[in-house]
């Protein structure tokens, strides 16, 4: 079934939204999860950010 876009881009929000909400909640043990996923992120520009990040700000 063919979504309309601005219900796609709503769905990709609210899932990075949950997926960030799991970071935060992981954060809470002895391991900073989420600024080594970002220097991750930042050191090795990985495709499948820009698509995601293309997708959720897609005119």
């Amino acid at each position: 079934m063919k979504y309309p876009a601005p219900f796609r881009n709503v769905v990709l929000r609210l899932l990075c939204l949950f997926a960030l909400l799991f970071v935060t909640i992981l954060e809470v043990g002895p391991v900073p999860i989420s600024g080594l996923a970002l220097m991750w992120v930042v050191l090795f520009r990985p495709q499948w950010f820009y698509n995601l990040v293309q997708k959720i700000y897609h005119r």
